[in-house]
């Protein structure tokens, strides 16, 4: 039983299919309503949508609301020369941006004083030449741009659609016709009973003739008034859905939407190509409106949601969301089918048709290779190798061990190598079939990458490096074992052989390997491959087909091919979108399918890259908007337009930018510099917006410049701006600050001057007073000097008048001693002579007048000063006073005055009564005071 529920499980379908990248805008989102009406597009490539609420408008970065005019549903939605032009409720009118990038809206019907229907709703706006038509149910309104005049079509049947072909409108009044409109008139030109009784969806031209499109009975040619079946492929399968609306693309092919099951595409010669709903990632299954934009992207305005389609993109995605499938590790195309292994086994599915995978009986293991080899298509799996056909699977007896890898023996036809968990092992085609030889004895490593080369096995160990192999004759024996010496332990390496050189491939970049050396030596252009920066695996797949060699890295694939001009090598590099799923790491795959198109396995399923839809077109990045808050976190727009000039205070700026482009697996980033500021360009990163806060003043250039995949974009915004000063800073006030500053700088100068000539008036003062008293200094040293020579004078006078003093005295002694001795002598006569000389010379006046003026000299003007005091003083009288002056004693006056000391004592008292001396007072002390 329980074997029986595994069989149908592995053998059930696996419901999905390969689609286009889908991108689904939710409410959330866009922040509005959940349905959506109409649809369309700006010659900036803004994207605008009618919903519930109101206007959408979409930038590629940020999507803007502007609430319906009236607060009604707004139905419909129409740019016309960049001129947006909505329906609402009673409502029709347009929309101009400002000067601020924000739009505005005019009321038409206001302007053109239109009265309504009750509850009159627009449900579409269609443009041919200078005039705009707005449809509702009972009446089409035909506005004249021109003249701003307008004229109506009136209906009692209910209008349903509005058509546009080949410069005629058309439109159908139900169950009542087709009609077309000549002259402001409207004219039938089929009441066939089908389109009587059917509503019609669209119609476009074919040939000569109209091709109509009805809902649920799918499309008739109408020519010459005659209806009849379009002869399509797609007849038996347009009869199941019920088609709302659709579109001609601009390849031919047509998109159907439908009421409850998603679009369908048509192929132009009416194939149904795939149908893609809510199972397939469709965001919803009722369709409201098609619009196919100016990059061939496919939007839909939903019930719910509003989806973008990527019909043109270079990928298709095969997500497995049940997980029937598990993690892709290779994939071959073998006889028209297409087999996929993975880790839960391997499943298989006929080439090119739209129905599910089945898995492939008895695999139910990881599958690591498919490999193609004599036309046996060989399975290596975590039991061991199997052989596959028509989705049948047979295992070759004895192998056990998981299988890595198979490869062919030269010149041994009916051999083949495996590489598995315990080594290398030998299979062998004998009597048709594939069976198990042997195991290689002598090494055993696991082999996932294993190579033959210069006569050699080379084997790949992540864990333990590369190991050279000499194998015997007949592949039972390794007979030599020698580890290549530089290289060791390298996780997600891998080993392969390309244009007859080895290969092995790590973060370090892809070495080739060089016989004589017995080295891995580094290639230069194959390493271009890898960037250590966006490493992901060293893992390298060759497909011989192209003649490519694959190297996947972060965000991008890389792949070597021959140029297109010449056979020298190329690298060429795809974006490899962030969002597409990937696969396990250094277990990356890619297979080729067909023409340019290639398989890449991923943990939930696959991706198709079609190489022939990679387009390299200019993108352009907007400026959407400029931003400035104050200190108050008050903000407004600026004119994006214009320079900027910001007050000092509003030094919070916000740039908003983006590039329009919808592609879901493209990645767009963002680089920005502001010289002033940050002069070096930013890091890339998806932010649409850039705030910088708390700007001084001066200044600023703003650059931005954008990388869409590999591509930057053709322009870089530039916008210039300058931060005011504060008002403490303005010019005004700098120039009061340069005036105070003078000002100050004259009255600081006046003080410090006057200041400074005080202080040197007092300075000279000073200097004066010192020069005065070094000058008082220098002549009371002079004098000091004279003084002391003065006194030296005095002292040597005073010591000459001493000496010449003693001389007198002891002279006088001396003739007074002679005298004496001669007056005892008993002879007299013959002395007498002799004693008149000494008289004589005892009272010589000349004497007198020598010490008198020995005496002035020693003593100036004191016999003046004594004379002038006392008058009446005689000349012995003045004679006693200066020896009293010399402070001699009676005893010494007495020789010089030729008298006894007792007549000394005399002259002494009749002197002092001279004077009126009291009788207590000493004589000499007052004339030495004198």
């Amino acid at each position: 039983m329980f074997v029986w529920f595994t069989f149908l499980c592995l053998t059930l379908p696996l419901q999905a299919q390969e689609h286009p990248p889908i991108k689904i805008y939710h409410p959330k989102d866009y922040g509005a309503e959940t349905q959506n009406w109409g649809i369309s597009q700006s010659k900036d490539k803004f994207i605008y949508v009618a919903n519930n609420k109101g206007l959408l408008e979409f930038n590629g970065s940020v999507w803007s609301l502007y609430p319906s005019p009236n607060e009604s549903i707004m139905r419909s939605v129409n740019v016309i020369d960049d001129i947006i032009y909505t329906g609402c409720n009673n409502e029709f009118g347009f929309w101009k941006k400002n000067k601020f990038n924000k739009l505005e809206y005019t009321s038409l019907s206001n302007q053109l004083n239109i009265n309504f229907h009750e509850d009159e709703e627009f449900w579409n706006i269609i443009h041919l030449d200078h005039h705009i038509l707005f449809q509702s149910l009972k009446r089409i309104y035909i506005v004249n741009k021109k003249n701003n005049t307008y004229n109506t079509i009136e209906s009692d049947d209910i209008i349903y659609k509005v058509f546009v072909v080949n410069s005629t409108i058309y439109f159908q009044k139900t169950k009542n016709g087709i009609y077309k409109i000549e002259n402001g008139k409207a004219i039938l030109i089929s009441d066939d009973k089908i389109i009587k009784n059917s509503r019609l969806v669209n119609i476009f031209k074919m040939d000569e003739s109209l091709l109509v499109q009805t809902e649920n009975n799918g499309f008739y040619i109408l020519n010459n008034q005659k209806l009849s079946k379009w002869d399509i492929p797609a007849n038996n399968t347009l009869n199941n859905y019920s088609v709302f609306r659709s579109t001609q693309l601009s390849d031919g092919s047509y998109i159907l939407g439908t009421r409850s099951s998603g679009i369908l595409r048509m192929t132009a010669s009416g194939e149904i190509d795939y149908n893609i709903n809510m199972i397939d990632g469709l965001g919803n299954n009722t369709i409201h409106w098609i619009f196919e934009d100016l990059d061939k992207n496919i939007w839909l305005a939903l019930e719910n949601g509003i989806n973008c389609i990527n019909i043109h993109s270079p990928f298709k995605i095969y997500n497995d969301e049940k997980g029937k499938l598990g993690t892709v590790y290779t994939s071959k195309i073998f006889k028209d089918y297409l087999y996929l292994g993975t880790n839960q086994g391997l499943f298989y599915k006929p080439l090119n048709k739209n129905i599910a995978f089945k898995a492939v009986t008895n695999i139910n293991a990881a599958v690591w290779n498919l490999v193609e080899i004599d036309g046996y298509l060989f399975c290596g799996h975590d039991g061991g190798t199997s052989i596959i056909n028509d989705g049948q699977s047979k295992k070759i007896n004895g192998t056990l061990q998981g299988t890595w890898n198979i490869k062919p023996i030269k010149n041994n036809p009916n051999l083949l190598i495996q590489g598995c968990y315990n080594g290398l092992n030998i299979i062998e085609l004998q009597n048709g079939q594939w069976t198990f030889r042997n195991k290689i004895s002598g090494f055993e490593l696991s082999s996932r990458y294993f190579e033959f080369y210069d006569n050699h096995i080379f084997v790949s160990h992540e864990y333990k490096g590369v190991f050279k192999l000499k194998l015997n004759n007949d592949f039972t024996q390794v007979e030599t074992v020698e580890k290549v010496p530089n290289i060791d332990k390298e996780i997600n390496s891998s080993l392969i052989t390309y244009n007859n050189q080895l290969l092995f491939s790590s973060k370090e970049g892809v070495f080739k390997y060089n016989a004589k050396s017995n080295l891995f030596e580094k290639d230069s252009l194959i390493s271009s491959l890898f960037n250590k920066n966006t490493f992901l695996s060293g893992k390298l797949i060759h497909n011989k087909d192209t003649k490519t060699l694959w190297a996947f890295s972060k965000n991008t694939l890389n792949y070597l091919a021959p140029g297109n001009l010449s056979s020298e090598p190329k690298i060429n590099t795809i974006a490899f979108s962030k969002l597409l799923p990937k696969g396990l790491t250094g277990y990356e795959n890619i297979s080729h399918i067909s023409n340019k198109s290639y398989l890449i396995g991923t943990s939930s399923g696959f991706v198709i890259l079609d190489l022939d839809k990679l387009k390299q077109k200019p993108y352009y990045l907007n400026l959407n908007e400029v931003v400035v808050r104050n200190n108050n976190y008050q903000s407004r727009v600026i004119n994006k337009n214009e320079n900027g000039l910001f007050k000092n205070t509003e030094n919070d700026i916000t740039f908003q930018y983006g590039v329009p482009q919808f592609q879901k697996y493209l990645d767009t980033e963002y680089q920005y510099q502001l010289k002033g500021r940050y002069n070096n360009w930013s890091e890339w990163s998806t932010n649409t917006a850039v705030l910088f806060e708390n700007l001084s003043f001066g200044d600023y250039i703003f650059k931005v410049r954008a990388r869409i995949g590999n591509e930057l974009s053709q322009n870089t915004i530039q916008y210039n701006f300058k931060i005011e000063r504060p008002w403490a800073l303005s010019n005004l006030m700098l120039s009061l600050y340069a005036l105070a500053f003078i000002l100050f700088s004259f009255l600081m100068h006046t003080l410090y001057r006057r200041y400074y000539k005080k202080q040197r008036e007092q300075l000279l003062k000073k200097s004066a007073r010192e020069l005065e008293l070094k000058a008082l200094e220098n002549q009371q040293q002079l004098m000091k000097f004279r003084n002391d020579k003065l006194r030296q004078d005095i002292d040597n006078k005073n010591r000459e008048l001493g000496i010449s003093t003693m001389s007198l005295i002891k002279k006088n002694e001396f003739l007074n001693t002679i005298k004496q001795e001669l007056l005892n002598t008993k002879d007299l006569k013959g002395i007498k002579q002799v004693i008149r000389i000494i008289d004589r010379n005892l009272n010589n006046t000349d004497d007198w007048h020598t010490f008198e003026e020995a005496f002035n000299n020693a003593d100036k003007d004191f016999l003046k000063k004594i004379k002038a005091l006392h008058p009446k003083l005689t000349s012995n009288d003045l004679r006693l006073c200066a020896y009293l002056r010399l402070n001699l004693t009676s005893k010494e006056i007495a020789p010089l005055l030729n008298i006894s000391p007792r007549s000394v004592e005399v002259k002494r008292y009749r002197l002092r009564k001279k004077m009126d001396l009291e009788h207590e007072s000493s004589l000499t002390d007052y004339i030495l005071q004198i």
